[in-house]
């Protein structure tokens, strides 16, 4: 559409807000933030009544209002009263990604979504990507950048061609509506955000959007290993390309074999050059190397750039080792099988930290999982019921991630494993998983 003078309401601000307000504003539109800060606490308010934008706040006078369009910022509930009224009165409300990719020039979008493992694919894609592409391979998404930021800061309105590791979130697919990526995947599914959608079928039905507009020889990388998943696939078919893949079974499109990554039957990589632990990692790298092979890196490329990738922050993160006790660092392990993923990394001796956010999630699973755990220390708003799901009265509880360090400190001998994995989000005491994540790192670099 043409954006020139048309009313458009972007709904909270955040960088995928702010990013929105600058596509638009360079394409005239009239624009209105509707934020719940008052404008007072809001450090960008100057600068964005300065072009032009009116700032106003979330009562429901606001969304009865006409408009031409609105931008949802992907924390915003897609069933929120407010939105529901925007689009009783058919306003069409789309997310940041979605206005991004309808102002861009053609580039090459690989979008990467998922209940566990998207940082870490997203990560490696794109180091592989930028090897082979250089400055035109660009990491946003999910991850904290916002793709409209990418449109101004390289001009992706005038200019063609780059390519997108793009981690999107079910947030962020919900509103979506011409958004085509190049290559998508859906990692795996497994049950998260049920306060956020209601419940799990419109969970898991939201990361299909993903693949929803892919035709003809666009790819999508299916996880065959996955039940679930299939599921999902097989109820919402897939109409581009598939490029199945199992690390258990040789009858998939990729696999492996004889310690080797085959993809599309062709030999590509040796699974030794990776540096990850967990057979879920591989399972990221799999698809990583699938997204890179189908955007045409080279074999040599992609084994030079998985050889030196070590994985990202906040993931089964490595912190330091006292005493023979190794402390890891997987704040970003906000669902139990994140979780489970983790636990499952050791073979014995981890004090499991857990804790957090409320979120609702059942621990059955990783209950039966804890073969490698042998003390679990639950903190924050969840922490008595985490522990009183997972062990009863053999856990510990504690008020905060301090104290829950300090006890796994005492408790460890030499060769256990302190593993912070909260399974769940960290929004009782954090404003997200990275500073989680970075207080645990500053705490366990202090003892």
């Amino acid at each position: 559409m043409d954006f020139s003078g048309k009313k458009v309401l972007v709904i909270g601000l955040a960088r995928s807000g702010l990013g929105a307000i600058k596509v638009l504003h360079r394409l005239g539109a009239d624009i209105t933030l509707s934020e719940t800060k008052p404008k007072e606490e809001i450090k960008e308010a100057e600068m964005l009544e300065g072009i032009g934008v009116k700032i106003v706040d979330q009562s429901m006078s606001v969304f009865e209002e006409k408009y031409d369009l609105a931008i949802k910022n992907p924390g915003v509930p897609y069933r929120a009263p407010m939105i529901l009224k925007l689009e009783e009165n058919g306003v069409p409300v789309i997310t940041e990604i979605e206005l991004a990719y309808q102002v861009s020039k053609p580039q090459h979008f690989a979008a990467i979504t998922g209940s566990n493992g998207k940082t870490t694919t997203s990560t490696l894609l794109y180091e592989i990507l930028h090897k082979a592409y250089g400055e035109k391979a660009h990491l946003c998404g999910n991850i904290g950048i916002a793709l409209c930021e990418m449109v101004m800061d390289y001009n992706l309105m005038e200019e063609e061609g780059h390519y997108f590791a793009l981690e999107v979130s079910n947030f962020q697919l919900v509103n979506i509506d011409k958004f085509r990526p190049e290559v998508a995947t859906i990692i795996n599914l497994s049950p998260d955000h049920v306060d956020f959608m209601g419940s799990l079928d419109n969970y898991y039905k939201s990361k299909t959007e993903v693949y929803r507009n892919m035709r003809g020889d666009d790819e999508f990388i299916l996880n065959t290993d996955d039940a679930t998943l299939l599921e999902y696939t097989e109820r919402y078919p897939i109409q581009c390309k598939v490029n199945s893949f199992s690390l258990d079974r040789k009858d998939t499109d990729s696999f492996v074999k004889d310690g080797f990554i085959y993809i599309k039957g062709e030999k590509v990589m040796p699974v030794s050059v990776i540096k990850l632990v967990g057979k879920h990692n591989l399972q990221n790298v799999m698809v990583a190397v699938s997204a890179a092979k189908a955007l045409g890196v080279s074999n040599e490329i992609i084994t030079e750039a998985v050889a030196g990738f070590k994985g990202v922050e906040h993931r089964i993160e490595f912190v330091r080792e006292i005493g023979g006790v190794r402390y890891y660092n997987d704040s970003k392990g906000t669902n139990p099988d994140a979780t489970i993923t983790a636990v499952k990394s050791f073979e014995k001796g981890v004090i499991l930290l857990v804790g957090g956010f409320e979120k609702g999630l059942s621990m059955d699973e990783l209950k039966k999982n804890l073969g490698s755990v042998k003390k679990v220390i639950g903190y924050g708003v969840c922490g008595p019921r985490l522990v009183k799901e997972l062990v009863g009265d053999d856990g510990i509880l504690v008020e905060n991630l301090v104290q829950a360090v300090d006890e796994a400190y005492k408790l460890a001998q030499p060769g256990d494993t302190v593993l912070l994995s909260p399974t769940t989000s960290s929004f009782d005491q954090y404003s997200g998983f990275e500073e989680r994540g970075d207080h645990c790192n500053q705490i366990v670099n202090s003892l």
